[in-house]
């Protein structure tokens, strides 16, 4: 068969509880144009997908057309790759499995991979960011939630039906917090944004300290960020007993994978040294010994909806081509 032109554009998508973001990616990744929209205003799975062709087919066609685009790849709260559909995703409003690929594909005419956040991530930084050139190494996504891919021997390890690395899903404390997942002492109940704040409402009650966080009506990882920088020492503590529960945790999953390093991405990560530097020190002392101080913990240098819409691409490029668009 002769080919005579090649399809050099794919749609990244990156789907998260407060926005879609939107953009065409070239084959050098590149990021041509971009376009956005609120997906809490859509919470029946029917109306979003409407409102999500519509953003795409708006933006290719001012862009070139269908006829350049190999694919669509999607980036979305717990996408299973194996079946390209959202299962369960508990902070999302669409429950259940929704079959999201085969939808999108159905209204596009065009071919749709999709994945989870962690795996797209992973994937982005991989081929972009702090982790070109590794073949293992475990992309840790700090936000809403707390997820993970992992990378071994270069590839992406899924598990048999596609939710492996849920390590914000492992039982961290025995009948501890509820978790949006419905278990008790989840990682993610402590280290995820619901848990930073849980953690600071607890040392609030513990003292009588004065405290900025006293001050303010709804607290946040972000501002109990800003307060570490300010000196307050129990936005400080807040900070500290976090990283050591996520130290903890990673010298677990450390332990049993042996990566050469973390990647952690997402709002919280941006917290730097007061979450970073007592989680490496609880790190170091938990994790396996000979394994100690060889483990590198590397906050990503790209921005988080730009690595996920990358992410998504390289998604779209890895999908056998199917396109009503010749």
């Amino acid at each position: 068969m002769i080919q005579y032109s090649s399809k050099t554009r794919v749609v990244g998508v990156d789907i998260s509880l407060e926005r879609t973001s939107i953009g065409i990616v070239d084959i050098r990744g590149e990021i041509i144009a971009t376009d956005c929209f609120i997906s809490s205003e859509h919470p029946y799975i029917g109306d979003y997908l409407t409102v999500l062709c519509q953003h795409i087919q708006n933006l290719v066609d001012a862009h070139g057309g269908f006829e350049s685009i190999h694919a669509v790849g999607i980036c979305a709260p717990s996408g299973n790759y194996l079946t390209n559909s959202m299962e369960n995703a508990p902070n999302m409003p669409w429950k259940g499995i929704v079959p999201l690929a085969a939808m999108l594909r159905d209204r596009l005419g065009i071919a749709v991979a999709l994945a989870n956040n962690a795996h797209a991530m992973a994937l982005g930084e991989q081929a972009f960011g702090a982790a070109h050139g590794m073949s293992d190494f475990v992309v840790i996504s700090l936000g809403h939630g707390v997820g993970s891919c992992f990378f071994s021997n270069g590839r992406v390890h899924l598990g048999a039906d596609g939710f492996a690395g849920e390590v914000g899903h492992v039982c961290f404390v025995p009948n501890g917090r509820i978790c949006g997942c419905g278990k008790h002492g989840c990682l993610e109940a402590y280290c995820g944004a619901n848990g930073i704040v849980k953690t600071a409402q607890e040392i609030l009650a513990e003292s009588d300290e004065a405290s900025m966080m006293r001050q303010v009506e709804s607290l946040s990882p972000r501002v109990i960020a800003d307060f570490c920088e300010l000196g307050d020492k129990l936005a400080i503590e807040t900070y500290r007993r976090t990283g050591e529960y996520l130290g903890i945790g990673l010298a677990n999953y450390a332990s049993l994978l042996n990566p050469e390093a973390f990647v952690f991405t997402g709002g919280i990560a941006q917290a730097g040294k007061w979450l970073f530097e007592p989680a490496n020190e609880a790190f170091e002392e938990h994790v396996f010994h000979n394994i100690k101080g060889k483990v590198k913990l590397m906050v990503s240098g790209m921005e988080n909806r730009t690595r996920n819409m990358l992410g998504a691409s390289v998604l779209a490029w890895g999908v056998q081509e199917y396109s009503l668009f010749k």
